[in-house]
């Protein structure tokens, strides 16, 4: 599949299904041909997400279980599945796996991971490997939750109960995010270290009653040149869609003691012990959704193991930050103290 075979008749019918508010009776996948036109292009800007995760796990450091089994579940085309596994390379894992409710997506999904790893064993779920109680090394889902049923959901549930490691991406809208914040809380409490996005593994701060107006959630950038390719644009335009708004929420949990979590709680207690007791402590915090920028100074919506606030930047205060966070190109975790909703001290991180 390519741009000049692209079906868009199918890809406005896709479009329609993915804005209804409707659960989807069965699969929306008729034929091959959609799945190689949503591969494509929305599936694409799924993966540009997948890729906005994936950097940034790695700049916290965390890597996958070695010789781990992948299984993307609710794997659609399978992009999701396939990004993971060019992250960190095949040779990190043994299998590839993919389940989905549709016979045709998994036909997809499989062929493709065969054909771009043949050194990999890739292969459907099946049921007996579903219902079994076998360890899953890493536990792949992408955009799955406004489509889950009860049985889908207990089975989504089981599974995250022998992952040793979950990545989870979904659309950054306030409804869905707030949702995959509860599966956080219920994983969490199961014996799973919150990762990314958070800078702690405290409780959520944006659940917390008085804040149900806010959500986590973040924008992937895709690619530098996508306004100079005529076939993107096109698209863009007949989907009626802002190529450069890529809103995401995601979560990267791991069974594992030695959890980026910890270490960043090490950081804040000692942080907090080396205190002299007469300013607020330094947290690792990280910013949510995007700064709101006006002259002079920011505002911010910050999460960090205290709960989540609101908090002024002024440009004054740090120059080189406030720059780099309007240009969209600072970092995401940030180690400051903030009292009466001022940031008030920054410390390189």
């Amino acid at each position: 599949m390519n741009w000049e075979t692209l079906d868009w008749e199918v890809l406005d019918r896709l479009r329609e299904t993915f804005l209804s508010e409707a659960k989807s009776a069965g699969p929306y996948w008729h034929t091959i041909t959609d799945l190689e036109s949503y591969d494509l292009t929305y599936g694409e800007r799924i993966g540009w997400k997948w890729d906005a995760v994936l950097a940034e796990l790695k700049r916290r450091g965390w890597t996958p279980p070695a010789s781990a089994t992948v299984l993307d579940w609710g794997c659609g085309s399978g992009v999701a599945g396939r990004r993971v596994v060019d992250f960190f390379g095949a040779a990190s894992f043994t299998r590839l796996l993919v389940h989905d409710h549709s016979e045709l997506a998994m036909d997809f999904a499989e062929h493709r991971a065969r054909k771009q790893y043949p050194q990999l064993e890739a292969g459907r779920a099946d049921a007996r490997y579903l219902r079994s109680d076998e360890p899953i090394g890493v536990l792949v889902a992408s955009h799955v939750l406004n489509e889950l049923a009860d049985v889908a959901r207990a089975e989504l549930a089981d599974l995250c109960a022998r992952a040793q490691t979950i990545l989870w991406v979904e659309p950054g809208t306030h409804e869905v995010s707030r949702a995959l914040g509860g599966w956080r809380e219920k994983l969490r409490a199961a014996g799973l270290n919150p990762v990314a996005p958070c800078p702690h593994h405290a409780a959520c701060g944006v659940l917390a009653a008085g804040n149900e107006r806010h959500w986590c959630h973040f924008f992937a950038s895709p690619p530098a040149n996508l306004y100079a390719d005529s076939d993107w644009v096109k698209f863009g335009q007949r989907a009626g869609i802002d190529l450069r708004s890529l809103p995401y929420c995601f979560l990267a949990l791991d069974r594992r003691p030695t959890s980026v979590a910890a270490v960043y709680d090490r950081r804040n207690d000692d942080e907090a012990n080396n205190d002299d007791g007469h300013r607020p402590p330094l947290q690792l915090s990280r910013i949510l959704g995007e700064p709101r920028h006006y002259k002079g100074y920011a505002k911010i919506f910050s999460c960090d193991a205290s709960g989540v606030a609101e908090l002024m930047l002024q440009k004054r205060d740090a120059p080189e930050l406030f720059k780099a966070l309007k240009q969209g190109a600072g970092p995401e975790l940030h180690r400051w103290a903030h009292a009466h909703g001022r940031i008030m001290q920054i410390k390189p991180l």
